[in-house]
């Protein structure tokens, strides 16, 4: 009885179990809720998305870009679904990664997105939401723990709506450019989210917040806090030891917000600090404060970009987990630190870009763990530690041969000596650990070591110099298959064509530099790039249609063939190319249809050839160029009115007619605009004067006419700084309210004490140079000078050989940057103003062939720049000035001018006006001479100018003095000294 007692009890397990697992089949084959499967897939048909798997710019979050929505379909369970998790019980969605998904178009408030109310985790990062306001709607999800909404173009406020997320725990709205927090929002937000661990708002707009606001309460969710990124987003405040100390905090980034103070007298915490930077926040103060040595868990500090200034103090010794230590870009003097030996942990070590002298300690060999060392920019001296991985010695100045055991370090992966004064051969090779290797920019010569093939883990190889003898095979460098950068140039023989019949394949290879090298064998060149992205075969003399194995290359994003002898491009396979460099060529295509089938074009340059047709109407149409460059071509017709998003477009020497567009008022990122040297017929465009952004305005040599407006308003062309509609037919009077309103030329920018900075477009950087840059052909004084980059200094205005009437204005004094102003061959009548004495800038002033009378101000002997001055035929009298750069001034500059007398013309002032007008002596204290070096200078002038006269009689006007003094002017920039220097007759005379 017991036995079949057992036996039923076996029974009913069994079918129970059987039932159960029946049911959990049936369960799990439909787990996902209907509602939600729904919402997901009426959400895919909302979304645009790329069909297709490619490389992602975002390489380290998302190496490819993947469709995931492209793998949903109806009937199948959504759980199943990429991207998609669910509750193990209820099947509602709980969780959503559609990161790096392909995603373009906007999120609309009636989205179905929002259906999915279960959402504990979202993650929509790396998409294109196509600068959509960030939605209320987000609010909805109140259960969420996780949103990542980073670098998905999301713009506008965020919505107060954020707040109603309580239960947070980890907020990531990076790199969102136009999303901007309101005080309100981010209190409430701090009110509620009090679970709150990671907070990752880099790159937001935070301006009007504080970091430290009052009451403390308001970060009652810090207590919970791991991490607090808040890198470039414009917040404000004191960072205090409230911040320091909060007890769970392990990273803080605060880098590049300028308007951050250090207030930490005292440090009296334990902190769990262990990650730091604080780079590029430039209101620190000249010292790294005192209490930074109780951070002690620091294992990650990066101070750089501070302007530190002194030694580099002794308190960072106490850092002893430090493993990364970043102090660059800063202004720290005397030796190298001999305590930071003392730092057993240290892999990361860059103390680049200081005045650092002397030689590294011995002690620094210690540091077993070091494997990358940046000490370029300094004055350092070696030995060098001999197990670092990575060495940076750019532009230290070294000279004499590069020694050999800098070749030879068994554990080297990284080194570069770019940008220096190595000489001589390039010794063999024998570490095969290279990864990086950067000799580009020396003064190196002979043949390339043939170890250099033999490195075979080498992913960048920077070769460029100007003396490479012998021939240089490029087959060979596809022995280097890991090999994904390669610049080479000043070769004097480098072939192509393979010796033999062999295809050869540069697997890997993303970016190929061929410059200034006798290139040979290139038509017959058969070798294979499927991964090739960046192409530049800049100045090789290339000559006929461009090859068949460049049209091949449909991975290329960028391509530059120019300064060649190119004439023919044909059809080219257009796919993904962005930009494109075909300018200084022989090109004569007919360009009207050119470019109607390339999608991702950006920037086009095809300057400097002699291309024909109309202006291309799916150029003006296409919302993808950016930058267009067509000047010097043989281009005609009118110019359609659709243009879109341009930020420059420059049409100069063509033969294009018609109305200027009013649709270039649209592009409100227009920075460059010149339509120079065409035969536009219209009035003055005064429809761009919002332009906000516009920087360079040319319509000089058209048949522009009419009156200028003044227009009431305080906001014309604010950012202009080069303003030339010379050789038109304008009348009128000078347009008084635009010289008033030009507030980019009241300002004097520094050269000496920051790098010179040129206009261009923020677009790809390849090995620190960046790909587009604004260029022109500026007028001085009847002189054309191309200009291949312009600098921000270059401030010029040109209003010549026009029928402008009236007097000058006085508001030209103010523009204090302008170093070139032309008003000749107008009808201007009345007194040269004073006020152009204020211009100390100024290297240009042509104000002749006009009607001015009157004296020539003695104010314009403080221009101490002025190297080209043009007063003639006009009507002006009395003595000219003496003194500084009048005296350098010949008889042209007031010639057709009968009443002035004095030096430099035969006419003698009478006895009642003094000969010389020198400056008073506060004048002299102020520019830092007086009359008594002008008068030795203009003494030992008269021995320069006899010889200077039987050079011009014996053998004409040499080409060397009427470039020097025909307009053109140079700057300098010395390491010792970073004045600038202007060659100037004067400084001649004074120098001898």
């Amino acid at each position: 009885m017991g036995y079949l007692m057992l036996l039923v009890v076996r029974v009913v397990l069994c079918v129970y179990m059987f039932m159960m697992f029946h049911f959990a089949c049936l369960s799990s084959s439909h787990l996902c809720h209907s509602q939600d499967s729904s919402a997901l897939l009426h959400f895919k048909t909302q979304k645009y998305y790329y069909e297709y798997e490619y490389e992602s710019e975002y390489e380290y979050e998302c190496p490819h870009v993947y469709p995931k929505m492209s793998t949903w379909e109806n009937g199948t369970d959504c759980c199943s679904w990429m991207g998609v998790t669910c509750h193990s019980v209820s099947g509602h969605v709980i969780g959503l990664d559609l990161s790096c998904g392909a995603l373009v178009g906007n999120i609309h408030p009636n989205s179905t997105l929002f259906h999915l109310t279960h959402l504990q985790t979202l993650n929509l990062a790396f998409n294109f939401f196509n600068h959509s306001p960030l939605s209320s709607q987000f609010g909805r999800f109140v259960s969420l723990t996780h949103l990542n909404l980073s670098d998905c173009q999301f713009k506008g406020e965020i919505p107060s709506q954020i707040s109603h997320l309580s239960k947070l725990q980890s907020l990531d709205l990076s790199f969102n450019y136009g999303l901007m927090w309101k005080e309100t929002s981010w209190k409430r937000m701090l009110q509620n989210a009090t679970a709150l661990r990671e907070i990752v708002l880099d790159e937001t707009d935070m301006s009007s917040i504080s970091l430290t606001p009052n009451p403390l309460s308001n970060w009652s969710f810090s207590f919970s806090l791991v991490t607090l990124s808040l890198g470039y987003t414009e917040i404000r405040g004191y960072l205090t030891s409230h911040i320091l100390c909060l007890p769970n905090l392990y990273e803080l980034k605060l880098d590049g917000n300028e308007d951050i103070q250090v207030h930490v007298p005292k440090l009296n915490c334990s902190t769990s600090l262990s990650f730091l930077d604080l780079s590029s926040c430039q209101s620190l103060g000249s010292q790294i404060p005192d209490s930074f040595s109780n951070l002690t868990q620091l294992t990650f500090l990066d101070l750089s970009d501070n302007g530190f200034n002194g030694s580099i103090p002794s308190l960072l010794s106490n850092l002893q987990h430090l493993t990364y230590l970043d102090l660059s870009f800063n202004a720290f003097t005397g030796s190298f630190p001999s305590f930071l030996s003392n730092l057993h942990h240290l892999v990361y070590l860059d103390l680049s870009l200081n005045t650092l002298s002397g030689k590294l300690p011995s002690s620094l060999f210690a540091l077993t763990q070091l494997s990358s060392l940046d000490c370029s920019n300094n004055e350092i001296e070696g030995p060098l530690p001999d197990k670092v991985a990575f060495l940076n010695l750019t532009q230290l100045y070294l000279d004499g041969t590069i020694p050999e055991w800098a070749l030879s370090l068994k554990s080297l992966r990284s080194l570069d000596l770019s940008n220096n004064r190595f000489r001589g051969h390039i010794s063999e090779i024998t570490s095969y650990s290279f990864e990086y290797l950067d000799l580009c920019n020396n003064e190196l010569q002979g043949n390339f070591p043939e170890s250099i093939f033999h490195l075979v883990n080498l992913t960048y190889l920077c070769l460029s110099s100007d003396n490479w003898s012998g021939i240089v095979h490029f087959p060979l460098f596809s022995k280097l298959q890991n090999l994904e950068y390669l610049h080479l140039s000043g070769c004097s023989s480098l072939l192509l064509k393979s010796e033999t019949s062999v295809n050869h394949t540069f697997s890997n290879l993303w970016a190929l530099q061929l410059l200034s090298s006798n290139i040979t064998g290139w038509l017959e060149f058969s070798g294979k790039f499927p991964n090739l992205d960046y192409l530049k075969l800049y100045n090789n003399s290339l000559q006929e249609k461009v090859p068949e194995w460049i049209h091949g290359m449909d991975s290329l994003t960028y391509l530059n063939l120019s300064h060649n002898n190119f004439t023919l491009m044909d059809h080219f396979p257009w796919y993904r190319l962005q930009n494109l460099d075909l300018s200084f060529n022989s090109m004569a295509d007919d360009i009207s249809c050119f470019f109607c089938n390339a999608t991702f074009l950006e920037i086009i340059n095809l300057s400097h050839n002699k291309f024909t047709g109309t202006f291309p109407q799916c150029l003006a149409n296409s919302s993808s160029p950016v930058d267009l460059d067509l000047q010097m071509n043989k281009l005609h017709g009118t110019l359609p009115d659709t243009f879109q998003d341009l930020t420059t477009l420059n049409l100069n020497g063509n033969q294009f007619e018609g109305l200027l567009p009013k649709s270039l008022s649209e592009c409100s990122e227009l920075v460059d605009l010149n339509l120079g040297n065409n035969q536009f017929e219209d009035t003055f465009p005064n429809w761009l004067q919002n332009l906000s952004k516009l920087e360079i305005l040319v319509l000089r040599g058209n048949k522009l006419y009419g009156q200028i407006v003044n227009l009431k308003s305080e906001n014309i062309f604010p950012s202009l700084i080069i303003f030339d509609i010379s050789c038109n037919n304008f009348s009128g009077s000078l347009p008084k309210a635009y010289i008033q309103n030009f507030r980019a030329m009241k300002i004097v920018h520094d050269d000496v004490q920051s790098p010179l900075s040129y206009i261009e477009a923020d677009w790809q950087v390849i090995h620190g140079t960046t790909e587009y840059d604004s260029s022109m052909v500026a007028t001085i004084k009847r002189v054309s000078l191309p200009l291949t980059k312009i600098p921000r200094v270059f401030v010029i205005i040109d209003l010549s050989e026009n029928k402008f009437e009236g007097e000058i204005p006085d508001d030209f004094g103010e523009l204090h940057g302008l170093i070139g102003l032309n008003l000749s061959h107008n009808g201007l009548v009345g007194h040269i103003p004073h006020s152009l004495g204020n211009l100390t800038n100024l290297e240009s002033l042509d104000l002749s062939s006009n009607m001015l009378s009157g004296d020539i101000p003695t104010e314009l002997i403080n221009l101490n720049f002025l190297e080209v001055l043009s007063l003639s035929q006009n009507q002006l009298v009395g003595p000219i000035p003496r003194g500084k750069q009048f005296d350098t001034f010949s008889n042209d500059s007031y010639e057709g001018n009968t009443g002035l007398c004095g030096f430099p013309l035969s006419i003698q002032c009478n006895n009642n006006v003094p000969l010389q007008q020198y400056p008073s002596s506060e004048a002299e204290d102020k520019f830092g001479f007086g009359w008594k070096p002008v008068a030795i200078g203009y003494a030992c002038g008269v021995v320069l100018g006899i010889g200077l006269g039987f050079c011009v009689f014996s053998i004409g006007k040499p080409e060397w003095l009427v470039v020097l003094f025909g307009g053109k002017w140079t700057k300098r920039r010395s390491r010792g000294n970073r004045r600038r220097a202007r060659t100037t007759l004067f400084q001649l005379l004074v120098v001898m």
